[in-house]
């Protein structure tokens, strides 16, 4: 009861303190099961202190975390349900500004121990089955404000008893299921409206192609850095910032150094059904002061530059002259112009946006239109970006970084996600 009454009285201090300073994150709830025990973990992106208390008919523990809101896979809300012995499911949402709320669903008597770990800043909670005729060891309150960060090590169900109201700054659990509310896509940055946005279409799977691979090296730099490990290394890191943050599916055309055919590389979009197609490549040009980066979609084109960017990269294409008119055909009826246009100019705009902060003064070299074979026949918005240039020197030094590359891929991570806000999704409701 001490215990309970200080947590009550502290409440409205620690949520007045947590609103002065900058709000964290909660970025993740994981779980795992093993042998009985279940295992859950709220990461949050910096120190925190959390409240925490037990309620019945339905049996379910919270936890809110003071001064922090949830930010999971780029959602305000997580929702999921684990078919666990011991936690039916797990939810969160911000149930009071800056407070967010963590829920277990327990399978009936379910003990509960709990630890704060730092680097990276997270809590750890360890649920068991109750074991029949054990006592629980009473609880010691320690002095506060340790008391919010350091709980009683069993969280065990008490008597019925009646209780006081709580304050007016604890809120309610969160609901059991989040309400979406469907938002309609918005024009393009030219004031259109195409099919994709009038049908309301949505992206859930995303195909990454890594360009060249096995004996198609693609360019290499005068420090000897080839293409094809260049931007198989982006690639991956792209891969998996979409999978932790925007949780679409994600495939891709190759995890190793393998040869994959062009037209192979689209085919596999189309057999996937893929929403999005990006192609990932470096540039090379005949005078070493060229730099910056470009982003392609497939079209036709009268420009010189755009045309010898087209041929490198079409170098190992394998149609031949007599496929020419069905290419031609194939490039008129592409449906999806338009969209990949859109794609590319979100893509090109994140990426600007990062190298002019490392190479100030770089020239922006915007969105291009070109006929390249990878794209051809892609029935999904596909674009190729070039992300440097291995023939400047200077730029070959900055992609040969794991940092450098790692903010690539987060540049193309904001390209990808700018475009997918900008169709139709869904929003959790706000209160």
């Amino acid at each position: 009861m001490k215990l309970i009454a200080a947590l009550a009285v502290s409440v409205p201090l620690l949520v007045a303190q947590a609103g002065r300073s900058a709000l964290h994150s909660v970025t993740a709830v994981r779980h795992w099961s093993l042998s009985g025990v279940t295992r859950v973990a709220i990461e949050v992106s910096g120190d925190f202190r959390f409240r925490s208390d037990r309620l019945h008919n339905p049996e379910r523990i919270y936890f809110d975390i003071l001064g922090a809101r949830p930010r999971m896979d780029s959602r305000r809300f997580y929702s999921e349900d684990l078919g666990d012995k011991l936690v039916t499911r797990i939810r969160a949402a911000e149930t009071a500004p800056g407070v967010t709320r963590v829920v277990l669903d327990l399978n009936g008597d379910v003990e509960a121990t709990t630890s704060q770990l730092a680097n990276p800043n997270r809590l750890i909670i360890e649920l068991r089955g109750a074991v029949p005729g054990l006592a629980t060891p009473p609880a010691t309150a320690p002095a506060l404000p340790a008391a919010i960060t350091a709980l009683p090590a069993v969280l065990k169900p008490s008597p019925p008893k009646v209780e006081p109201p709580p304050p007016p700054v604890v809120a309610p659990a969160p609901p059991v299921s989040p309400i979406e509310i469907p938002k309609a896509a918005k024009h393009t940055s030219t004031g259109n409206n195409s099919l994709t946005r009038a049908l309301g279409l949505k992206v859930a799977r995303i195909v990454i192609d890594a360009g060249h691979g096995g004996h198609d090296q693609g360019t290499e730099g005068p420090k000897g850095l080839l293409e094809k490990d260049l931007v198989l290394d982006v690639a991956m890191r792209l891969g998996k910032l979409i999978e932790d943050r925007m949780g679409a599916e994600v495939i891709y055309t190759r995890t190793d150094d393998t040869f994959v055919p062009l037209e192979q590389r689209t085919a596999l979009a189309n057999e996937k059904k893929a929403d999005l197609f990006l192609s990932i490549h470096a540039n090379s040009s005949p005078y070493p002061r060229i730099a910056g980066i470009e982003t392609f979609y497939l079209n036709f084109t009268d420009s010189k530059e755009a045309l010898d960017v087209a041929s490198r990269e079409n170098a190992s294409s394998q149609k031949s002259i007599f496929e020419l008119q069905d290419i031609i055909q194939k490039i008129t009826l592409h449906d999806k112009a338009e969209e990949s246009k859109e794609f590319a100019s979100r893509v090109q705009a994140a990426l600007y946006a990062f190298s002019a902060r490392d190479l100030p003064g770089e020239k922006n070299r915007g969105v291009k239109k070109a006929p390249f074979v990878v794209l051809i026949g892609a029935s999904m918005p596909s674009v190729l970006a070039e992300i440097g240039f291995l023939s400047n020197p200077r730029e070959e030094a900055l992609l040969k970084k794991p940092d450098y590359r790692q903010k690539l891929a987060e540049a193309l991570f904001r390209g990808v996600t700018r475009y997918s806000d900008s169709l139709s999704h869904f929003q959790v409701a706000q209160k």
